[in-house]
């Protein structure tokens, strides 16, 4: 459960891990571990305290899909996006089911249920498309399949 922003706590995340080699990435993940984004405040906080400017946290935040800047949803649907999938039809897939919710890619429906992202490769190739949901992958969903996998949360 990600808690609320807390500075005190921001702080001890960047102290556990600021002495470590190339310590962003590790603070970033531990702040979304924690906080389950990485807020605006975060952002200044880690610059601050790495002597970096906000842009270079900022350019790394959003190079890293995995990186949020808002919490995600109650449950997280990441759709398969790399070529075996896209051959096998992912990508007309996904457009129905964003349609079908409203939602573009990385948004969350309004109740805060589901949230929907893009991934590049879940190792399943042989069974595309395919998505994950929860971190549990399924294969060979056709748009139907995808549709009642989303809705099983909703």
């Amino acid at each position: 459960m990600p808690h609320l922003w807390d500075s005190l706590a921001a702080a001890d995340i960047i102290t556990a891990h600021e002495a470590l080699e190339g310590p962003m990435l590790p603070i970033l993940h531990a702040m979304q571990e924690y906080f389950g984004c990485i807020p605006e405040e975060a952002i200044r906080l880690i610059a601050a305290r790495l002597n970096l400017t906000r842009a270079e946290v900022h350019g790394v935040v959003s190079f890293y899909h995995d990186f949020r800047r808002a919490p995600a949803g109650r449950h997280v649907l990441k759709l398969c996006r790399a070529e075996a999938c896209q051959s096998m039809g992912s990508e007309a897939n996904a457009a129905h089911l964003l349609h079908r919710l409203g939602l573009g890619w990385g948004e969350t429906t309004p109740d805060g249920r589901l949230t929907v992202e893009a991934v590049y490769c879940l190792g399943l190739c042989a069974c595309a498309p395919n998505a994950m949901l929860d971190g549990e992958v399924h294969g060979r969903l056709d748009a139907g399949a995808l549709e009642s996998l989303a809705m099983e949360v909703l």
